[in-house]
């Protein structure tokens, strides 16, 4: 390199076979570009665990872990609760699906850190011991599951689905959002859209939930 000229490291040839490979890539791309010999920034160290308290079903925990940890993951991996199912892992699909201080949620797209004294609902809250939750024996009536991968997470839905329709809550299909919705079909559909069941026991998910809203046998 001669006196004078730009003493930046500059992709030749040379550079390449003298094992400047990374740096000449960086000066290529445009980055901030480092001499020969020198190292590239430690990368950020990562957060410790953090301990937040979690009540879920009814009962308290207390959980230490890496505060990315995500719902689904904290109940999985954490406290043995795998009634919650992990589908896409990215909020596609329902299979997460959790109730969350009376609103579904889908468990692999929030925090653990993020529910702290939250009241969580899984699958496994929702029988009485040996007795079935009025959903939970609904399903298995009207035969609303087959390899039943994504039915924790569709009967979640659907029991927080019943406590919005009682609110008054207007879906994307309701007619009169002034007007208390009617629970037809297309609505329980439409509600349910966030739930996918890769076996296409559509219609009875259906009738199982037309069955409880209706007053179905417990």
């Amino acid at each position: 390199m001669t006196k004078g000229t730009d003493k930046r490291l500059r992709v030749t040839r040379r550079t390449v076979l003298e094992g400047g490979t990374a740096a000449a890539a960086f000066s290529f791309i445009g980055s901030p570009q480092l001499a020969l010999g020198e190292e590239l920034p430690d990368a950020e160290t990562p957060p410790g665990p953090v301990t937040v308290g979690l009540r879920i079903n009814g009962r308290s925990h207390v959980l230490t872990a890496d505060p990315r940890t995500t719902l689904l993951d904290a109940l999985r991996e954490h406290l043995a609760l795998t009634g919650t199912k992990k589908g896409c892992d990215q909020g596609q699909c329902g299979a997460c699906t959790v109730i969350v201080n009376g609103q579904r949620i889908n468990s692999c797209l929030t925090l653990a850190v993020m529910h702290a004294d939250d009241a969580i609902t899984t699958i496994e809250g929702l029988a009485n011991g040996d007795n079935l939750h009025p959903m939970q024996a609904a399903f298995v009536r009207h035969d609303g599951l087959q390899c039943g991968y994504c039915t924790p997470g569709q009967i979640c839905s659907a029991v927080a689905l019943l406590s919005e329709h009682e609110a008054g809550w207007p879906s994307q299909v309701t007619a009169d959002v002034a007007a208390a919705p009617a629970l037809t079909d297309a609505e329980i559909a439409e509600r349910m859209s966030g739930n996918i069941c890769r076996c296409s026991a559509y219609p009875n998910i259906v009738a199982a939930i037309r069955d409880v809203a209706e007053g179905g046998r417990t």
